[in-house]
């Protein structure tokens, strides 16, 4: 059932709940001389179809760019030290971060020197990656198929599987106890004048002042963009996961291990593991937000074969359960959309993480909450993210996208 707004006006409307939304609204509502109305619309508040709800909860540093190295240091750090972040409340959980890594495995040239040319830059950020040759990744991880693989990056200090559920609930949680109203609506319409978004509309028929609009959509950003007259490349697009056994377990945790083939695969508990991957690329298309159906053949005619040619202990393996989620895929470069739209100036993104949002939802929310409290970012320069970019066809280079 729908649920109406306490107030007419509110300095900050959130347009979705979810990771980012509620990222952005604990973070604001922390913010030292904010003391602004906030509102978050969420059209389901039980987040079963959104993009939070389907992740497979990883962090990494292997970028190239040291910007998005940086991002995610601050997401292990906070993950690590929620409980101080979160003013020491003893409900608030002690997290950790299981640190299997990734590994990244290249098997041609131009990939090889990548990974070396990445390196430097995650090495110059303060990251521990260490690049491998084949002996050497034979030695710790015995049971790969290397035959084809020229080199192996891994990094085992901040990066694997992390609790996202919890950060998730402890920031809508946070940020309710702070007096952000959270309820569930759908914004359908906005009144743009002026070079700025003067009210937006409800499906229940309110309609709500508001001095800044935040648009943490997910997959649905390019819809909410369009209600400000707004063109936004951020498209729903499919990724598939499988939980799967293994008749043989590894003697070992598995790193999340990035083949070739773009196929991704790691530990996911004590005797099952997690792989994962994009449609063919002629599927690999914008699909409706509400389509979540699983492509059945594409486990056993693309993803098995890899899995079991590259970890031949895999085998004989059976899965245990399946299911697809979207990324909110920019198409102009695969990374984030974020601050004001320089004419509709109260226009906030916060949109296109393509696969990174998770990881990067607690820098990424703080520093919208900082352009919120304050018009400018105050702990890491997001400028290079900005909507100017999309205008100009200038794209953010990251060489490490999955």
């Amino acid at each position: 059932m729908a649920q109406l707004p306490k107030h007419k006006n509110y300095d900050v409307v959130i347009i979705g709940g979810a990771m980012m939304g509620s990222s952005t609204a604990w973070f604001l509502s922390n913010m030292s001389g904010f003391q602004g109305k906030v509102l978050v619309v969420e059209m389901d508040r039980t987040y079963a179809n959104s993009s939070t709800a389907h992740t497979n909860s990883c962090m990494r540093q292997q970028f190239s760019n040291e910007l998005n190295v940086k991002i995610s240091q601050f997401a292990a750090d906070f993950v690590k030290n929620m409980r101080s972040y979160m003013g020491d409340d003893p409900r608030v959980p002690e997290l950790t971060i299981q640190n299997y890594g990734y590994m990244y495995l290249s098997d041609n040239d131009e990939l090889t020197a990548t990974l070396r040319e990445n390196q430097k830059v995650q090495i110059a950020a303060g990251a521990e990656t260490e690049l491998l040759g084949t002996d050497e990744i034979q030695a710790r991880y015995p049971f790969y198929q290397l035959d084809d693989i020229q080199l192996g990056s891994i990094n085992l200090k901040d990066e694997g599987y992390w609790d996202g559920g919890s950060v998730f609930d402890w920031w809508r949680r946070g940020a309710a106890d702070n007096g952000v109203e959270y309820i569930s609506n759908r914004v359908v319409g906005m009144d743009v004048s002026g070079g700025r978004v003067q009210s937006v509309t409800l499906e229940t028929g309110e309609v709500i002042g508001c001095g800044q609009v935040v648009n943490t959509s997910g997959p649905r950003a390019a819809l909410t963009a369009k209600m400000a007259g707004i063109s936004l490349p951020v498209e729903p697009r499919k990724r598939f996961t499988w939980i799967f056994s293994a008749e043989k377990p590894l003697d070992r945790d598995l790193p999340l291990t990035i083949d070739p083939s773009g196929v991704h695969m790691r530990q996911d508990g004590p005797t099952t593991y997690l792989a994962g991957g994009p449609p063919d690329d002629e599927d690999d298309i914008a699909v409706d937000p509400d389509d979540f159906t699983m492509d059945h053949g594409r486990w056993e005619n693309h993803v098995w074969p890899i899995i079991a040619t590259r970890i031949p202990q895999f085998e004989a393996i059976k899965v245990v359960t399946e299911w697809a989620g979207h990324y909110a895929y920019n198409t102009l470069d695969q990374n984030a959309v974020l601050g004001p739209h320089p004419e509709i100036t109260n226009f906030v993104f916060l949109n296109g993480f393509s696969g990174h949002g998770l990881q990067q939802s607690p820098a990424m929310g703080r520093a919208i909450a900082e352009w919120l409290a304050y018009g400018e970012y105050r702990s890491l320069d997001m400028a290079p993210f900005g909507f100017e970019r999309v205008l100009e066809c200038r794209k953010f280079v990251e060489k490490a996208v999955i």
